[in-house]
């Protein structure tokens, strides 16, 4: 207690919005292997299971359009701990017999935990904007990083935990054990995360819920491509390709892209080293996406020659992975560098619900595709979207020698 007590209220504030933002992304995590590999086992279609994500995915577009306005006006640390209330209830929700569990049940408790997720993710990220000076963009791109690759690494952590749990204790008693927990995190934040943080001077009004920012509407739409990029593929057709062609037991997929998000995370982590330390800037963003486009593009095509399916598809996930891991902390940096000040969640909420809606579309084409053409489908429309992510980077602004220090305006950029 010592050691926390001599660090400075900046870093405390920090370290307790990562350990809350962490809690919750364990069960995040977990939750959506124990749905995807419960109904499957069940005997739902690729498309039903992609279904029951429908909810989670859309209710999170509304949640960070809403939830940025909200925690504008209310305090990041009230959207936080609202959150944290919700995914207890979600969680909650699933406890039922499995006799109540309905398509209607489980997506309603998806969509209870859709909205948790993004009010979660919102407040933490547009959180750290307050806690750096303006001119300290080195150290934002760090803390940015570490908090983005340190959440994905225990996203990885809670897709082994479902698949861990499920062949443990079950579906019923692997919810109801999350549920203990959240909640135990939740009356602890309750307590100890600072009041009032990130609301703004000027109460903002319901339109402000758009961004009128250049960069980060070019930024937003990036983003819907390069997410949906990832989820086309990623959240139904791969792990039911893993169980239904390669055969692979729940333990194996469920450890497998475990591995897979806590090494995404970890590269995340060290996008700052990887990047050779220089703040990112829209040519970096547009340099890795057009690298990015091209693995998706390699699997299919090692699948259309007919090459072993399990190591093509291994080793594509693997580049892919790594390459992705460096987009998306480029990416979440240069949202918290773009956004103003005054009100950040509000510019940071319409980022992710760009990003929100990109996993929509990308989980719906996930099982759509995935069911009617396979996972070569899913592959080649994976590169579409992340040439389509290219180009529209093009337009992200770029570094300028000139004044880095605006106010109100974000330092190291030009429109």
């Amino acid at each position: 207690m010592s050691v926390i007590a001599s660090l400075s209220p900046q870093v405390r504030q920090y370290l307790l919005i990562t350990g809350n933002y962490w809690a919750f992304t364990l069960t995040d995590g977990a939750l959506r292997m124990l749905v995807v590999l419960h109904f499957h086992q069940l005997g739902y279609a690729p498309l039903d299971i992609a279904l029951l994500f429908l909810f989670y995915e859309f209710f999170g577009v509304v949640t960070n359009l809403i939830g940025g306005w909200l925690g504008a006006r209310i305090g990041l640390n009230r959207t936080m701990n609202l959150g944290l209330a919700l995914q207890v209830i979600a969680l909650a929700m699933l406890t039922v017999p499995s006799s109540w569990l309905s398509i209607p049940w489980v997506m309603s408790a998806q969509a209870l935990s859709g909205v948790a997720k993004d009010l979660n993710k919102m407040s933490a990220k547009s959180a750290i904007k307050l806690l750096v000076p303006a001119n300290a963009q080195g150290k934002l791109y760090k803390w940015v990083a570490l908090l983005t690759g340190s959440k994905n690494a225990l996203k990885g952590v809670g897709f082994f935990l479902g698949g861990a749990l499920l062949a443990l204790v079950g579906f019923r008693g692997s919810v109801a054990g999350m549920a203990i927990a959240i909640m135990v995190i939740w009356i602890a934040s309750l307590y100890w995360l600072k009041q009032d943080m990130g609301k703004a001077k000027n109460k903002p009004k319901f339109k402000d819920i758009f961004s009128q920012s250049r960069a980060v509407n070019i930024l937003s739409a990036a983003r819907l491509f390069l997410f949906a990029s990832r989820d086309v593929w990623f959240v139904v057709a791969l792990p039911v390709f893993l169980s239904e062609q390669l055969g692979w037991d729940f333990w194996s997929v469920g450890g497998f892209l475990a591995a897979w998000i806590i090494g995404y995370g970890v590269i995340q982590s060290a996008a700052p080293r990887l990047t050779a330390g220089k703040t990112p800037d829209g040519a970096s963003a547009t340099v890795w996406a057009t690298a990015l486009a091209v693995t998706p593009a390699i699997i299919a095509t090692g699948l259309y020659f007919q090459l072993p399916p399990g190591p093509t598809v291994v080793a594509g996930l693997l580049a892919f992975g790594a390459v992705f891991a460096v987009n998306s902390s480029l990416h979440s940096y240069l949202i918290v560098s773009y956004a103003k000040e005054d009100g950040v969640s509000l510019d940071v909420g319409f980022y992710y619900m760009a990003n929100a809606l990109g996993r929509l579309c990308g989980t719906l084409l996930s099982g759509w595709l995935f069911q009617t053409a396979g996972l070569a489908a899913c592959l080649w429309t994976s590169a579409g979207f992340i040439a389509t992510t290219a180009v529209i980077s093009l337009w992200l602004p770029r570094h300028t020698d000139k004044s880095r220090t605006q106010k109100n305006e974000q330092p190291f950029y030009i429109d």
